[in-house]
C-alpha cells in the first residue's frame, strides 16, 4: 500500500478567498504539557522546543511562570527558559498570571509574555480564584509593566464561545472583554474556545463583531479545542473572515486543567495538513512535525491524539509489513 507521503498528499488546491499565509502559534510546551498528568523532565521539554523550531514553527510558547503548587507540571519554568536560545529569532513567549510571575519572567530574560482574561465570571473565579474585574485590573498592571520593560505582550481571552457553568456567552460580552483587553496594550488577542463548543457560524459572528468594534483582523487569533470535532471547521471559518494566526499544540496534547469539560487542543499537524491542502503557506515541515508529535507521545506514555500522526504511523506500519 502506498503511503500519503509517497502520494504527495495533501494535494494543494488554493482558494483566492483565503489568506495566502498564516502564522501558527505553538502552545504544546506550555498549554499542552500543563494539562497532562505526566510531569515531563526539563531536558525533554527543551528537546521538544528544539524539534518544533527545527520543523519550522516560529512562535513557540515555552511555559508559564505560575506557582508550582498550582501547576506542578511547569515548576521548571526558569530552567527551561535557560535551556532555550532566546536570540534565535523565534518568538518564545511565556504565560504570566500575575506581578510575581512577571518579575520571575523578566529575571529569566524573556522577550515576550502572554496574559489572559476571562469573558465569564465563573471561569475567572475557577481559574484565577478572583472576580473577573480583579483579574482584569491585575492583568492590565502586568501588561503596563511588561511594556515599560520593553517586553511584548500577547493576550488570551478564555470562554469566548461558551462556559461550562454559565452556558452560552453573549457576543456583546465577548466584544466588551476584547476591547478592554486591547486597551491594556496587548499586541493581539487569542480567542479561546476553552471547552470546544464553537461552531463555524458562531466563530464568524464573533470575529465580525470584533472587527465592527474596531479591532483589526491582524490582531485576532483563534485558539480552538476539538471537544466536539469542530476545531478545523472553526479554523476554516476564521480563515474565511481573514484571520491569519492560529494556536495549536503538537500531537493535540493538553486542554484546560481548570475547565473539566475541555479536551485536547487542536493538533498542530492536523492544522498544517488542512492548511497545506488549502494552499495556505505555514512554513512548517509536516513530516518533521508529525515525527516530533509521535516522539512526544512516547514520553507521555500514550498514543498521539492527532489524526495525522495516527494516519501516517498506520501507513508506516503497513509498509513495514
Amino acid at each position: 500500500m502506498t503511503s500519503p507521503r509517497a502520494l504527495g498528499l495533501p494535494t494543494a488546491v488554493a482558494d483566492p478567498a483565503l489568506p495566502s499565509q498564516v502564522r501558527i502559534y505553538e502552545v504544546g510546551p506550555r498549554d499542552g504539557l500543563q494539562a497532562e498528568k505526566a510531569v515531563v523532565p526539563v531536558e525533554v521539554k527543551a528537546e521538544l522546543v528544539r524539534r518544533l523550531v527545527a520543523a519550522g514553527l516560529t512562535s513557540v510558547e515555552l511555559t508559564s511562570f505560575v506557582s508550582p503548587r498550582r501547576i506542578p507540571q511547569l515548576a521548571d519554568a526558569r530552567e527551561l527558559v535557560e535551556r532555550v536560545d532566546l536570540d534565535s529569532g523565534v518568538r518564545h513567549p511565556v504565560l504570566v498570571p500575575n506581578a510575581r510571575g512577571l518579575d520571575d519572567a523578566l529575571a529569566a530574560g524573556v522577550r515576550e509574555i502572554a496574559v489572559f482574561a476571562s469573558v465569564t465570571e465563573s471561569f475567572s473565579r475557577a481559574n484565577m480564584g478572583a472576580a473577573r474585574d480583579e483579574v482584569a485590573a491585575a492583568q492590565a498592571a502586568v501588561t503596563r509593566e511588561a511594556l515599560a520593560a520593553g517586553v511584548a505582550v500577547r493576550g488570551y481571552l478564555s470562554m469566548v464561545f461558551g462556559d461550562p457553568w454559565e452556558g452560552p456567552v453573549p457576543v456583546a460580552e465577548v466584544v466588551s472583554a476584547s476591547v478592554a483587553l486591547m486597551e491594556t496594550g496587548v499586541s493581539s488577542i487569542s480567542l479561546g474556545d476553552t471547552i470546544g463548543v464553537a461552531t463555524p457560524g458562531h466563530v464568524r459572528s464573533v470575529i465580525r463583531a470584533l472587527v465592527d468594534a474596531g479591532i483589526e483582523l491582524e490582531r485576532i487569533a483563534l485558539h480552538a479545542h476539538d471537544t466536539y470535532g469542530q476545531a478545523l471547521a472553526n479554523v476554516y471559518a476564521a480563515l474565511l473572515e481573514g484571520v491569519t494566526e492560529f494556536d495549536a499544540s503538537a500531537g493535540g496534547v493538553g486542554g484546560c486543567p481548570f475547565a473539566l469539560s475541555a479536551t485536547g487542543n487542536l493538533a498542530t499537524e492536523d492544522l498544517v495538513w488542512m492548511l497545506t491542502g488549502l494552499g495556505v503557506e505555514t512554513g512548517v515541515d509536516l513530516e518533521a512535525l508529525t515525527a516530533t508529535s509521535t516522539w512526544l507521545a512516547g514520553h507521555l506514555g500514550k498514543p498521539a491524539a492527532s489524526r495525522v500522526a495516527n494516519a501516517l504511523s498506520h501507513f508506516d506500519r503497513t509498509e513495514q509489513h
